[in-house]
């Protein structure tokens, strides 16, 4: 289904809108300011609702931050110049306040049946929220850009943090389904006692708690494209209400005798080795066939030597504006380790070292143990750092990070002073003295400057 971003700083209409929205299956999150809504990155969503009356900020703002994608914006009669100028600057559309639910649902219906740039790949052909130009990847993007259209199931195969989300919004975005929803479950998220609720829905009083009629989630997906994350997590008898899904079109709330059709198309994703599932029973070899018509194979990171810091670079910028520290750059010595490292937990874990460098830097550069990376290293890279060192970092590629400072410190502190070594090292005279500690450097207590 849709993700929709409400950004309004009063908690009450805010709460009232984004439940409005929920009950409709949309995905929601909400943010009370133009900073809090930057953080969530605007853009990836499917839908931005902004009120034009921020506290303090100008809610025009947001058709900056959030393009390309679509912004409906929320004014009251005293802001209705505002709200033309908006349309003028790109607004799709204008809700007037206080709001009417249904206008609401219709508006926001007939915004997301529009197209929009998003749906499309970038003219590199790389689908647009992906990044990477290795021949993995490339791979990857060609067999999205024939599958999409031919509307079957695909089963998208690779390790935890490899963006095989991505790759389901790519495959909708590019189908003939594109204007329907787009439903993401994650399996593994879910009790297996509330899963089959959850997929196929219930009616009222069909056990405890079940005080109201409920729409499952692949009824909420007819039309439209059906993303099942880690299926491998799949308890049986869902596996078999599944697969009469995929077989027949048919499903049935628990506690009713009705069948319902509903024509989805299924994408399912896993890090697991389903044929092996089967062979021991904990998958339904059945289900596995219905599943596999066409396969998509996402390279860990630690194979995508040529995409690793482009990524990383991606990921920093995104980190900096969140926590506003503009200009941060990697050190040598941080690019070394980050090529070096094998990643097992992919892109989500590069993105946490890098939000923890962010957080931990101190001066302009990130350096190793900002990252807090293990000191286990899968190679040694090799070309990719073959660059010009930079004027403030330029260790030879055979020293640590720790190394270098040592080093550097041990030449210069006869000559310089304790702010102008740390300045050198892009560092403040509280992590120079740290480090110090850390590494038994003392401090030389007769240095002097030369006059």
């Amino acid at each position: 289904m849709s993700r929709i971003l409400i950004v309004e700083n009063e908690a009450t209409p805010r709460q009232a809108l984004k439940e409005l929205l929920e009950r409709q299956a949309y995905r929601v999150a909400t943010a009370a300011s133009l900073d809090a809504a930057q953080v969530l990155a605007p853009q990836t969503f499917d839908l931005v609702v902004c009120d034009l009356r921020l506290a303090g900020e100008d809610g025009t703002q947001m058709l900056a931050l959030s393009a390309p994608t679509p912004v409906l914006v929320m004014t009251d009669h005293a802001s209705l110049r505002k709200a033309v100028i908006a349309l003028k600057e790109g607004a799709v559309d204008c809700i007037a306040k206080p709001v009417d639910d249904d206008d609401v649902l219709a508006t926001v219906s007939r915004v997301l049946s529009r197209p929009t740039p998003k749906e499309t790949a970038t003219p590199s052909g790389v689908p647009r929220g992906m990044i990477g130009e290795c021949v993995a990847m490339q791979r990857v993007y060609e067999r999205i850009r024939k599958t999409a259209p031919a509307d079957v199931t695909v089963l998208v195969q690779g390790e935890s943090g490899t963006g095989k989300e991505l790759v389901a919004r790519a495959l909708h975005r590019q189908s003939r389904r594109t204007k329907a929803p787009l439903i993401c479950v994650n399996c593994a998220a879910i009790p297996e006692t509330l899963i089959e609720s959850e997929l196929f829905g219930h009616e009222k009083g069909a056990f405890t708690g079940a005080n109201s009629a409920r729409t499952g989630l692949v009824e909420a997906a007819d039309g439209g494209t059906l993303f099942l994350d880690e299926i491998g997590e799949l308890p049986l008898d869902a596996q078999a209400r599944l697969l009469r899904v995929l077989q027949e079109g048919e499903i049935r709330r628990i506690g009713s005798v009705e069948t319902r059709y509903v024509d989805v198309r299924l994408i399912a994703a896993t890090h697991r080795d389903l044929h092996s599932l089967s062979r021991s029973g904990e998958f339904r070899l059945d289900l596995y066939y219905r599943l596999n018509v066409m396969q998509i194979e996402l390279p860990p990171l630690r194979e995508r030597d040529d995409d690793i810091l482009t990524i990383a670079q991606v990921l920093l910028e995104r980190a900096c504006t969140r926590h506003a520290r503009p200009g941060l750059r990697l050190s040598r010595a941080a690019r070394h380790d980050i090529l070096g490292y094998a990643w097992p937990g992919n892109v989500r874990e590069l993105e946490n070292a890098l939000e923890r460098g962010v957080i931990l830097a101190e001066g302009h550069l990130i350096h190793h143990d900002d990252l807090g990376l293990p000191l286990e290293r899968r190679q040694e890279p090799g070309a990719a750092l073959s660059d010009a060192p930079e004027e403030d970092d330029a260790p030879d590629d055979d020293l640590s990070l720790e190394d270098y400072f040592q080093h550097f410190v041990l030449e210069h502190q006869a000559q310089m002073s304790e702010t102008e070594l740390a300045q050198k090292l892009g560092i403040s005279r509280k992590c120079l003295w740290e480090r110090r500690q850390r590494l038994g450097i003392p401090r030389k207590k007769n240095a002097r400057r030369p006059a």
